[in-house]
């Protein structure tokens, strides 16, 4: 069957492009929406946008598949969704006071033919209570460990525990329990061994959670130690001189503070007249038996620890250490010059004396052999009569 002006290639080329018409009406209306995250007891705003909408119809449905908002209108009787704008091209929507019980996936529908349809997730995120802080003892003696237990309760999603101590981040051990409705609670055991100078630190547990922030504890350390002991003289400034007097102070401190400090003298007994008044030793009249090493002990209830004192008593002469040793040097080098200044003289004198003796002997001779004084002048003066003798016995 033919129809009157057009040929079957024609009804073809006209029907596609009916139909291609009508996927480009569909295709080109894009429906978009987004996830929403929402700390429980706030508001979400759930968003369907439309792009080039023909004025189809948008409507929002909840998780059940209920209507919530068709067009402009409300069929749910649900007070807290308030319609916060509607148009050609988007349906705002907004749901207050949010429970667990809202979490779930929302339905953006648009009435084309087919429908389309976009999904929004709503995530309920529901905060920690504050951390709590525990510890296994409030004191702690040093070098002993401690261990101290942070606990955030009831949070979904789970949270994460970090710690500090002072500026310093630690590691602490985690466990999570899952509760009902998908919440946790999270606790995490730090395990410290402490020493004196983490007196007065902060230990901070931080609780990382996306429904809070700066969310944390903390918990000063308070840690005792045994003394610290340091001997000062009071008096002399400078050397101690035999008929002067010698004070010391014994100065320490702890946690608790020492209880007791006592002065004694290492291998050897305490001078009689040596007068102790609490921390302070005061000793007059030095003379050199006094010599010797005094030590103050001071003790607590976590230990006892000491600082020596070497006492050298010199004679009333002595103006200072550096200066005896300059002079003793000094004098034993010159005693080594003069000494061997001495000998070198000795061993030259005796060489010259030697050698001038032999010369002597040598004219004396000529002088002996001949028989007047003009022949011992002229043996004396070169010897040729005895030369020309040997000369003519060697020929």
């Amino acid at each position: 069957m033919a129809i009157s002006g057009f040929g079957s290639h024609s009804i073809s080329l006209f029907f596609y492009a009916i139909l291609a018409t009508f996927l480009h009406t569909v295709q080109g209306q894009n429906l978009v929406t987004n996830n929403v995250s929402v700390v429980e007891g706030e508001t979400a705003i759930i968003s369907c946008r439309v792009k080039n909408n023909d004025d189809s119809v948008i409507q929002l449905l909840n998780p059940n598949r209920q209507t919530i908002y068709f067009r402009d209108m409300r069929p749910l009787k649900d007070s807290r969704f308030q319609l916060v704008n509607f148009s050609d091209n988007e349906l705002l929507v907004s749901l207050s006071n949010v429970s667990l019980s809202d979490e779930g996936r929302y339905v953006c529908q648009l009435y084309t033919d087919p429908p389309q349809e976009a999904y929004a997730d709503i995530t309920v995120l529901v905060p920690p209570g504050n951390p709590i802080l525990e510890s296994r003892e409030e004191i702690v003696s040093e070098g002993n460990e401690t261990e101290i237990t942070c606990t955030a309760m009831g949070s979904k999603p789970a949270s994460t525990i970090k710690w500090m101590k002072g500026d310093q981040p630690l590691q602490g051990e985690a466990t999570v329990e899952e509760l009902y409705d998908g919440m946790f609670t999270v606790t995490s055991r730090l395990r410290l061994t402490v020493s004196k100078e983490d007196d007065g630190v902060a230990v901070i547990c931080i609780v990382d959670h996306p429904a809070v922030k700066d969310f944390q504890a903390q918990k000063y350390l308070e840690v005792q130690y045994k003394p610290e002991v340091k001997i000062v003289v009071e008096f002399p400034e400078g050397l101690t001189r035999e008929g002067e007097h010698l004070e010391l102070t014994c100065e320490a401190k702890g946690k608790p503070q020492p209880h007791q400090i006592n002065w004694l003298k290492v291998d050897d007994d305490f001078p009689s007249h040596a007068v102790i008044t609490g921390s302070d030793l005061y000793i007059e009249n030095l003379n050199k038996s006094f010599n010797g090493t005094y030590r103050c002990v001071a003790s607590n209830l976590v230990g006892e620890a000491y600082d020596d004192y070497i006492l050298y008593v010199y004679d009333t002469r002595a103006d200072g250490v550096p200066q005896k040793i300059d002079h003793a040097v000094i004098g034993g080098v010159v005693a080594v010059v003069v000494f061997a200044m001495l000998c070198l003289l000795i061993i030259l004198g005796r060489y010259f004396a030697r050698h001038k003796g032999t010369y002597f002997t040598h004219e004396a001779k000529g002088a002996d052999d001949a028989a007047d004084a003009d022949t011992a002048i002229i043996n004396a003066e070169g010897g040729h009569n005895n030369s020309d003798d040997k000369k003519e016995y060697y020929i």
